[in-house]
């Protein structure tokens, strides 16, 4: 069939990796020193990698190619976290901001540690939502794996667009829940990992939950909080709710 698919330029490829953790279907692994498209079918065609390669080596044009298989990617990606990552990411690991023993928080007010108690969810006037979150920060990359709200604490990890598309979030995910944000589309998965295997080790979570969209490329949330629980040591079982483009927690 006809449709859009990545491209790689060998001759312009500097073999420098860059690519290779963008793709969260995990199609581009560098291969003797090139990047390469592992099989079309593991390629969606969105174009994630494009931005990363700083020597234009990538495009996205329309050619004939497999179609894309969702299936064949899952099984794929099963493969390589038995396996582990068949390239080290070349980008620099998701950073890690550790608050200061003054400021709780380094130089930006905005990622300063907050912990607070939500008020109850039958509290909330009649008709209105009364928001559930518990503490400051929650992007994945601003938490500090040190953080005391995060000890023994009932984990929820979500991907960006999950508060979005699903409108019951607060009331049926986050309540009673310490939440991490992050999006393995846009993001460094492999830091994601690193991250996760750091904080489950000093946090010790009681649970956690992964929170992904239906859509293949959020499976790499998913993923990594799994392998990151397996490489912490720490027993951890990894709960799932998906939630459809629609809005609807899929069973």
């Amino acid at each position: 069939m006809r449709r859009v698919i990545v491209k790689i330029d060998e001759a312009r490829c500097d073999g420098c990796g860059e690519c290779v953790p963008s793709c969260a279907e995990g199609a581009i692994q560098v291969v003797n020193g090139k990047a390469r498209l592992l099989a079309d079918e593991l390629c969606d065609g969105l174009g994630a990698c494009l931005g990363e390669c700083p020597q234009g080596a990538i495009q996205v044009l329309e050619r004939d190619a497999a179609a894309f298989d969702e299936a064949a990617v899952a099984r794929h990606l099963a493969g390589a976290s038995r396996q582990g990552p068949a390239h080290p990411p070349a980008r620099r690991p998701l950073s890690i901001v550790q608050p200061s023993p003054t400021s709780e928080g380094g130089g930006c007010p905005g990622s300063r540690s907050v912990d607070r108690v939500p008020a109850p969810v039958s509290a909330a006037p009649s008709g209105a939502v009364q928001s559930q979150l518990s503490h400051w920060p929650v992007q994945l990359g601003l938490v500090s794996p040190r953080a005391p709200w995060l000890a023994g604490a009932d984990l929820l990890l979500a991907a960006d667009c999950v508060p979005f598309a699903y409108a019951d979030f607060h009331r049926d995910l986050l309540a009673g829940r310490r939440v991490l944000v992050g999006c393995p589309k846009l993001d460094d998965v492999q830091g994601y990992v690193a991250k996760l295997t750091e904080l489950f080790r000093e946090a010790r979570p009681r649970s956690l939950t992964v929170a992904r969209m239906e859509v293949p490329c959020c499976g790499g949330i998913t993923w990594a909080a799994r392998e990151a629980a397996r490489l912490s040591g720490i027993p951890l079982d990894v709960a799932e709710v998906n939630v459809s483009v629609g809005g609807e927690r899929l069973p």
